[in-house]
């Protein structure tokens, strides 16, 4: 029986997608997959402390001047970090800048705790995520040569063709499902070095008929009215979904939450 590794702490670091948009709590609140993961840690281990400093729409410029100085600062077993999607799916995106962030967050997390985790985030199917496709794969490739210089794990959430299933995102098209979430948790888990508790996160789920033409045309305008034109609006007067938020958990506390 493989043995579960000691971690006593964790630290996530990032945007939305760390902090759980859309997996909805019945209290209106997120949970997502790094909630998930902390529950799990600190089942097998007693006194287990959590913090998650990210905060949704947050570019990888506000996440290493916000989030990466106060999370070393806690020192914690293991940091998660992801950043920088957002940056590429601005119209203007200067990706020379983006990566030389995302190295100085690197540097200055890796050496502030045992284990650096690091993803290459999920992607779904469609013309609008294809447009940005090559920044995000230039991203990508970034992730792995720094986990490569400085002993961080990469969690592979982009080559998973289970998360590539729109099912696995809310109708926001932008945040995973409450499954979809759950599906990452057991990916870190397992990177990690966990027992597999799902085997087979990375499986698809099975096929069901595709949507008609009528319902596809529904959800289309629902996006566009909802989402699309909102974030849009956003981009053209440089405001963001996270301005005025506070980081989700900002202490480095026990954590007494879900555990699956």
């Amino acid at each position: 029986m493989q043995k579960n590794p000691i971690h006593t702490s964790l630290v996530a670091v990032g945007d939305s997608f760390t902090e759980g948009m859309s997996d909805l709590l019945p209290d209106g609140s997120y949970r997502g997959w790094a909630d998930l993961l902390a529950g799990r840690m600190a089942a097998v281990t007693p006194g287990f402390r959590y913090a998650n400093l990210a905060v949704r729409g947050k570019l990888i410029g506000q996440i290493v001047d916000e989030q990466v100085d106060v999370a070393a600062a806690m020192r914690p077993d293991v940091i998660t970090l992801v950043g920088g999607l957002n940056d590429t799916l601005r119209p203007k995106c200067d990706m020379g800048r983006v990566r030389g962030l995302l190295t100085e967050a690197v540097e200055r997390l890796a050496p502030a705790c045992e284990q650096l985790v690091l993803m290459r985030s999920p992607g779904r199917q469609g013309p609008v995520l294809d447009r940005f496709r090559p920044r995000m794969e230039e991203l990508f490739a970034t992730v792995d040569e720094l986990a490569a210089q400085h002993g961080a794990v990469v969690v592979d959430l982009y080559g998973a063709s289970s998360l590539s299933d729109p099912r696995m995102w809310d109708f926001d098209r932008l945040h995973l499902t409450a499954e979809g979430h759950r599906r990452v948790a057991e990916a870190v888990w397992q990177t990690l070095g966990y027992a597999p508790e799902d085997a087979e996160w990375h499986t698809p789920m099975a096929a069901t008929p595709p949507p008609g033409w009528a319902a596809r045309r529904v959800a289309d305008v629902r996006f566009a009215r909802q989402h699309l034109l909102p974030w849009i609006g956003r981009r053209l007067t440089g405001r963001s979904s996270g301005d005025g938020r506070p980081a989700k958990r900002p202490e480095l506390l026990p954590y007494e939450g879900p555990a699956a």
